[in-house]
């Protein structure tokens, strides 16, 4: 009997045991789902921050690009009107991107920010060409054009460096909450999380497109230079309209508004 006794005893704490051990899982599951998702939600709050602030810089983007376009029309000659190469000549104009705001409304967040990210990037080389020959262009405001092609240069970096942090931060989440998770917690974080987040989360699987530019000077005739330079800058405001306006919708998506007003 106290044989029997002593069985059911150790049989009851092993009993027991599983069942604290069992708990004790399912509570550590549990708690790593609710903080998933709490990380996921932070970074939602994170990501509209995010978009304003690469809007503001987008804006200053396409007007600085305005302005400079302006400047160099007062002193440019209908010669160099007649020089100026086509857009399509411009060396992004292999990238399909949509052509009007209703197209890139019908476009995934994936891939908007893929198009921004490869059109950044494209630009790396020629921003820094425009900003190396500002300084000694034939033009009497060569100072000021110079002042703008940095502040130019400068806002490029700080928006593509934003948005690589997003990609990289956002993609991590993703890998830990579904990748690295999977099974149950994936699908119990993402089902408690916000949609559009959920969509953008795909972004770090989505490369840009790097379209290299093979312009390295700048031609030493007075009005060639000037025609190139300004080519360069018709192409890069052509671009940063783009940029601008899929940073745009981005925002609008993000902030569920109805597409009407986008």
């Amino acid at each position: 009997m106290a044989q029997a006794g002593r069985t059911a005893s150790a049989g009851g704490k092993t009993i027991g045991s599983k069942m604290t051990r069992s708990s004790w899982e399912l509570t550590l599951r549990l708690t790593v789902a609710v903080l998933l998702c709490v990380s996921l939600h932070s970074h939602a709050i994170g990501l509209s921050d995010l978009l304003d602030r690469a809007s503001q810089l987008s804006d200053r983007l396409h007007s600085l690009s305005a302005s400079l376009t302006n400047d160099l029309d007062s002193y440019f000659s209908p010669v160099g009107h007649v020089m100026m190469p086509r857009p399509s000549m411009c060396h992004t104009s292999a990238l399909q991107t949509p052509s009007d705001k209703d197209q890139a409304l019908r476009v995934p967040e994936s891939e908007l920010l893929s198009l921004i990210r490869s059109l950044l990037l494209s630009w790396s080389d020629p921003l820094l060409l425009l900003s190396l020959e500002a300084p000694t262009l034939p033009h009497p405001s060569n100072n000021a054009i110079h002042s703008k092609t940095k502040e130019l240069q400068d806002n490029m970096q700080n928006l593509n460096s934003g948005l690589e942090r997003l990609v990289h931060k956002v993609s991590a989440t993703w890998r830990m909450g579904v990748v690295g998770g999977g099974g149950e917690l994936g699908c119990l974080s993402l089902s408690l999380c916000d949609r559009v987040l959920s969509s953008l989360l795909q972004i770090g699987y989505k490369s840009p497109t790097f379209l290299p530019f093979k312009g390295h000077e700048l031609s030493d005739d007075k009005i060639s230079r000037l025609t190139y330079f300004h080519f360069l800058l018709s192409c890069f405001r052509r671009d940063s309209h783009k940029i601008d306006s899929f940073l745009k919708v981005l925002r609008c998506r993000e902030a569920r508004m109805r597409p009407e007003f986008c």
